[in-house]
């Protein structure tokens, strides 16, 4: 590889030295700063930057509009601030970013634990707080503490820095043990509590949070042990150009606030659904759902939507129930009202095919005869939000919520209006009047969190959820390797 020159010793204290020198920051413009060295040097001028991570929710994956997570993100930036392209390489596990990262790689960003006895690679400053968590089957007795932990199988990815955590407490505590594995990612491992193959978990807390509601059965214990710290990791031969000019480039967006903001939209979100509720939709989606799936994916060629939005949105009017009725009179899988059903040519309500294909069509209906000034993700969440309380109190709060200085086209912002329809001080200043305002936006709110445990499970490689119900969750040898107790 071209421009690799300088050579570090090998060695803790070595190490240690490289990541102080790295955290006294500037925040000077790259393009300011003297002439780069090795590393830095080769990614300029072969204008990429080679990046290792995994595929998993908190790092990176394909989402509805492309890669995103976390570090995908954050490296993305990074490399737009080198003003490179970015190169993804994401078949890996922990260990195998480490190995990439000190043959060919640029930058392993992969929920790295830092670790200065890491040998081959230095690290970047700290990025983000990792609290090791304690986690269990909900059926089992209350795990609020080390001593509940001893008899348990317990299983934990080896090389996350939970391992060593462990490890650490081992110590203290000879009679712990545990089973761990390189090869498994924290989705399988909840995915195996659930099943009761293992009994309990060590993962981290922001992991557990973007999972916890894809399983319901798995209970948050208690925090184990202090935090460590989540880092990028480079490698030890070609100089710390890269590794400085990523430090300057996270202490900017520490700074800034930019690092917070990603933070929060990444793992900082409220579960709108409570565990019980998405028990009751996991357990929908795996008796009921593979009876209409097909109906759904029909309905989805034919409009254009995502046959998982179409789902969705199914399930929060009926839970997938094609006889339901409402007291008001509407029917059917996707409750139709009588004058709708009529308009859409539906002549029977109450059967399944008629009724989502009616459904998904007057989705698009209503997406249709928005103003165009509404685009993108704004315009679905409003067309979603008419099917619930109608056109005319969706223009009512678009009116309102530019009355209050908002932006009509922003679901944001008329989200925040739809409520105001309750309050006579605002809904007598519209042409339809009063509205349940609050149920729209709870029902927006619901059907965006369906689609996304139903888009997680489709996307998924991972055998921890089936609708077929079909996924058995067996440990096996040779996925894990048993840490005795040293007692």
């Amino acid at each position: 590889m071209p421009g690799l020159s300088s050579r570090v010793t090998p060695g803790r204290l070595r190490r240690a030295a490289c990541l102080l020198a790295g955290v006294a920051l500037c925040l000077i413009p790259y393009r300011h700063l003297s002439p780069p060295d090795g590393q830095l040097e080769a990614v300029l001028s072969r204008d990429f930057l080679s990046v290792h991570t995994r595929n998993t929710p908190t790092t990176y994956y394909e989402g509805r509009h492309g890669p995103t997570g976390f570090e995908y993100d954050l490296v993305r930036r990074f490399a737009d601030h080198l003003g490179v392209s970015l190169t993804l390489e994401a078949d890996h596990h922990i260990d195998s970013v480490f190995e990439a990262v000190r043959g060919e790689g640029d930058l392993g960003a992969a929920a790295l634990p830092l670790d200065l006895d890491r040998e081959g690679v230095v690290f970047s400053r700290p990025i983000l707080d990792l609290q090791p968590l304690v986690v269990y089957r909900r059926d089992l007795p209350p795990v609020t503490g080390l001593d509940d932990l001893e008899g348990l199988e317990i299983g934990t990815i080896r090389g996350s820095g939970a391992d060593r955590v462990l490890r650490e407490l081992q110590a203290e505590h000879p009679g712990l043990s545990w089973w761990e594995s390189a090869e498994v990612e924290v989705a399988e491992l909840l995915s195996q509590v659930e099943s009761g193959s293992l009994d309990a978990a060590v993962v981290y807390e922001h992991q557990f949070r973007i999972n916890r509601l894809f399983f319901p059965g798995v209970e948050d214990g208690f925090p184990l042990g202090k935090p460590l710290s989540l880092a990028w990791a480079f490698p030890a031969e070609g100089g710390l150009g890269l590794q400085q000019e990523a430090n300057r480039f996270l202490e900017r967006m520490r700074k800034e606030g930019l690092l917070d903001q990603l933070v929060a939209r990444h793992f900082g979100h409220d579960d709108y659904l409570e565990y019980v509720g998405a028990r009751t939709f996991i357990q929908h989606a795996r008796e009921r759902l593979p009876e209409y799936e097909a109906l759904f994916r029909e309905a989805a060629r034919d409009t254009g939507f995502d046959w998982k939005l179409l789902a969705a949105v199914g399930y929060q009017e009926s839970h997938w129930d094609p006889e339901a009725t409402s007291p008001t009179g509407v029917r059917g899988l996707m409750m139709l009202t009588l004058p709708t059903a009529g308009e859409l040519g539906v002549d029977d309500r109450l059967d399944p095919a008629q009724s989502i294909d009616g459904g998904a069509r007057y989705l698009l209906s209503l997406k249709s005869r928005l103003p165009e000034s509404i685009q993108g993700e704004d315009r679905l969440y409003m067309a979603m939000a008419a099917y619930n309380v109608g056109l005319g109190h969706l223009y009512d709060a678009r009116r309102i919520a530019e009355m209050r200085g908002g932006d009509p086209d922003r679901w944001a912002h008329v989200r925040e209006a739809l409520p105001l329809l309750q309050q006579r001080e605002w809904h007598s200043q519209t042409r339809h009047g009063y509205a349940r305002g609050g149920e729209p936006v709870i029902y927006v709110r619901n059907i965006r969190r369906y689609y996304e445990i139903l888009s997680y499970v489709d996307r998924s490689q991972q055998q921890f959820l089936h609708l077929d119900g079909d996924a058995d969750g067996n440990v096996s040898a040779e996925q894990f390797e048993i840490v005795p107790p040293i007692l």
